[in-house]
């Protein structure tokens, strides 16, 4: 029997304040209840602005524990809807002390883990000024219907953060982002990730303009790719959507057997990428 699973990515545009956006996050997740989503992925920092754009303390305010009060209302929502939910976060781990954190719930709804966002940038946005790097590693997330393995926008840029995953055992990587440039990279470089990989890749990415800084537009157009590479859902590139695409595991192994990278890799000849 076929392992499908119906997976669901939210993009959405800014409300104006954090309640809001919880709000609409919730709404979105009965929607995709309804339509029968199993595991469901919101994208960064999927209940702020992207605030990023301009330096300014003001928004270490948004910051929140976890656990905590918003993922109090996440985990009700996953236990009520046996779905797997991920949502990503301003975390507070103590005054100063901030991270871009990715919570996972499983089914039942309990908190399966957290990853940590590990490559911080510094070039269009000033991402250094409100977040430290992780320290959580990659971890791969067992969920109730599939291996989850998780990385947040700017760690897509490296193949390293792909190619570990996949070697953890992920079946499925999500990319959650706030992403306005390099759009001629989104349809390349995640398709090219999943073949490399030969496993299934959701790109997530928000919509609208936020007047935070320079005002900037984020183009949506969040995606499924399956290990061939192939973008089965796609998203609009200016409305909050949910977008849903049935997954088939098996394909994972069958791709496998038939394109053998994983068989001939020689990481005993790859010793100078951790030498640099």
């Amino acid at each position: 029997m076929s392992r499908v699973v119906k997976v669901g990515l939210v993009q959405a545009k800014w409300e104006g304040n954090v309640e809001a956006m919880i709000q609409k996050h919730e709404r979105m997740i009965d929607e995709a209840a309804d339509e029968g989503v199993q595991i469901l992925c919101a994208q960064e920092l999927c209940f702020q602005p992207y605030f990023c754009g301009e330096v300014d303390t003001k928004w270490y305010q948004l910051a929140e524990p976890v656990p905590g009060p918003v993922t109090d209302r996440m985990q009700k929502k996953a236990e009520k809807h046996n779905m797997v939910v991920i949502v990503t976060m301003y975390e507070k781990e103590m005054v100063g002390v901030y991270y871009n954190t990715a919570v996972v719930f499983d089914a039942d709804g309990r908190i399966l883990g957290k990853y940590r966002k590990m490559h911080i940038p510094l070039n269009v946005t000033w991402e250094k000024f409100y977040f430290k790097p992780g320290n959580l590693g990659y971890p791969v997330f067992n969920t109730r219907y599939a291996k989850v393995g998780i990385h947040i926008c700017n760690d897509r840029h490296f193949p390293e953060v792909w190619r570990i995953l996949g070697l953890n055992g992920a079946e499925i990587v999500f990319n959650p982002t706030a992403t306005l440039v390099l759009k001629d990279l989104w349809e390349l470089e995640q398709p090219a990730a999943a073949v490399n990989n030969l496993y299934f890749v959701a790109s997530i990415n928000r919509v609208g303009v936020e007047k935070i800084g320079i005002p900037k537009k984020y183009y949506g157009s969040s995606y499924v790719c399956n290990p061939k590479g192939k973008i089965i859902a796609k998203g609009s590139e200016d409305r909050d959507e949910l977008v849903i695409a049935d997954i088939d595991l098996d394909m994972i192994q069958e791709t496998r057997h038939s394109w053998l990278f994983h068989r001939d890799r020689r990481p005993e000849t790859y010793l100078r990428l951790v030498e640099l």
